[in-house]
């Protein structure tokens, strides 16, 4: 009896770069690229977090269809890019577990400084929102 190996993931390379471009499209095709952290728990799946107000998340939420690929942090990317699929998920504090683990001090100047700029704008702060990326 002969048995096959899982096919790899195209997404699993991907959970190890700093930052991944995310390509979302507008309503006429336009692609639009933004640089994000990514983290991961399995090798099929990506996971993002961003602002709920973003235009990201309006694009994603109309047409799920993204692609990914490996960045520098002003978005260059390196690599070939993947066809994938974005939805919303409601995995913060995993997503935000993953982010510390493999952030670390990145992750703490940031909530640090996210501290004076909700007290300045008295006590409000960005809803989160949680991307799950997926093979196509």
């Amino acid at each position: 009896m002969q048995t096959t190996a899982p096919e790899s993931s195209k997404l699993a390379p991907l959970a190890n770069e700093r930052y991944v471009a995310i390509t979302t499209f507008r309503r006429d095709g336009t692609p639009v690229s933004t640089p994000v952290w990514v983290v991961s728990d399995a090798p099929h799946r990506l996971l993002i977090a961003t602002g709920a107000d973003t235009w990201k998340v309006r694009r994603i939420k109309r047409n799920p269809h993204v692609r990914v690929a490996g960045c520098s942090p002003g978005g260059a990317v390196h690599g070939d890019a993947v066809e994938a699929i974005a939805h919303l998920v409601d995995e913060e504090s995993l997503v935000r577990r993953l982010q510390h683990e493999k952030y670390g001090w990145q992750m703490r100047i940031i909530e640090s400084l996210n501290a004076p700029v909700r007290w300045v704008g008295r006590g409000k702060e960005e809803q989160a929102v949680f991307i799950e990326v997926v093979e196509n």
